[in-house]
């Protein structure tokens, strides 16, 4: 049983991740094949978000939907509050045929101390 619950929550070692310092180089080049996608829910990002951040929250009941929307060839750089939501976004990413869905580590609370 243990082993099914660690299994789990066993996914972040699997998802690729970026710091937001990192983030803040790659962003420099500004690559039409990078997108910036912030999970969190509208009224997060509406209270400040990372610019050119398009919003999707993983937690609405048509996530699915809106990730068939986009283009699974590009870069996605995607972030939360502090990481594990985009974990999780990633992973199902991932799952759903993304090429590159990569973590950012610390999420907006690392972004806003850069």
């Amino acid at each position: 049983m243990l082993s099914k619950i660690l299994k789990l929550f066993n996914f972040s070692s699997s998802i690729p991740s970026i710091s937001t310092q990192e983030l803040s180089e790659k962003l420099k080049k500004k690559s039409k094949d990078v997108v910036l996608l912030d999970v969190r829910t509208p009224e997060e990002f509406s209270a400040g978000h990372i610019s050119h951040a398009i919003n999707t929250d993983v937690r609405s009941v048509d996530f699915g939907k809106k990730l068939r929307a986009l283009d699974k060839n590009k870069t996605y750089y995607v972030y939360c509050r502090s990481g594990m939501r985009s974990q999780q976004a990633c992973k199902i990413m991932t799952e759903s045929g993304f090429k590159q869905a990569i973590n950012v580590k610390g999420g907006f609370l690392s972004w806003k101390n850069l």
